[in-house]
């Protein structure tokens, strides 16, 4: 790892996090505050994907957590097999209990990091990337993450993401965390948004909306789709 990259979490260190984090993030309904327009984002993902793929018959959740963008997909899709991919055993195990109960199609927890596992080629028709991605750090990481989704989807297959991102241009870029940071002040004052702050700063490394367009058309997907865009969130996808 670059030098760049050396204050911020191990693997591990998010893995031992998210294990204590459970239920935090089994709430379908509410999302998570400090995210903004999570369960807008949530439905323009899965009806984007129902509409593209509506004869979809696999599913693949990488970073799935409590199982929350798998949960919302099966409302439309209801028969999908699903594969469900986490760095954290309790959090699978929750995705799992909940995720049983509502597809008749088979159900696969596999604890890995998206970047050690191997996927099968051409062989999901979605794929679901929710609040993930941004854990990913070195530019090399990136791209061989996506090149590997690129080749696990089927031909015509969808990618869809929903993510914290940074500005391509620094200047944008401060003026849009500082907004922010507003947000995150009004909703539980100074203490709490230099919680949240922190907290990125130590564990994510997002990535500019317009770097991730571009490298999924660099690894090869044909369209790309922007959903939706509030500060420092974005949905958006791509088709193979």
């Amino acid at each position: 790892m670059s030098n760049h990259y050396l204050h911020k979490s191990t693997t591990e260190e998010i893995r031992e996090r998210f294990d204590h984090d459970v239920e935090r993030f089994s709430k379908l309904e509410t999302g998570q505050v400090s995210t903004l327009d999570a369960t807008l984002s949530l439905e323009l993902i899965t009806e984007s994907a129902k509409r593209i793929n509506p004869s979809a018959t696999q599913l693949l959740d990488i970073g799935c957590g409590a199982g929350n963008y798998t949960l919302k997909m099966l409302t439309k899709l209801p028969h999908l097999n699903c594969t469900l991919i986490d760095l954290s055993k309790p959090m699978l195990d929750k995705a799992f209990e909940r995720i049983a109960h509502e597809t008749d199609g088979e159900v696969i927890v596999v604890q890995s990091d998206i970047r050690d596992i191997n996927l099968s080629n051409e062989n999901y028709d979605i794929i679901l990337a929710g609040a993930v991605l941004h854990h990913l750090r070195e530019d090399s990481d990136w791209e061989f993450v996506f090149s590997k989704l690129y080749k696990a989807l089927k031909p015509g297959g969808s990618f869809w993401i929903s993510d914290l991102i940074v500005q391509h241009n620094l200047l944008i870029n401060d003026y849009i965390w500082k907004k922010y940071g507003d947000y995150l002040e009004s909703l539980d004052g100074a203490v709490y948004k230099q919680k949240v702050l922190d907290y990125i700063e130590k564990e994510d490394s997002p990535r500019s909306l317009n770097f991730q367009l571009d490298l999924l058309k660099k690894v090869g997907f044909k369209e790309v789709e922007i959903l939706h865009k509030n500060s420092c969130f974005a949905a958006f996808g791509a088709i193979k």
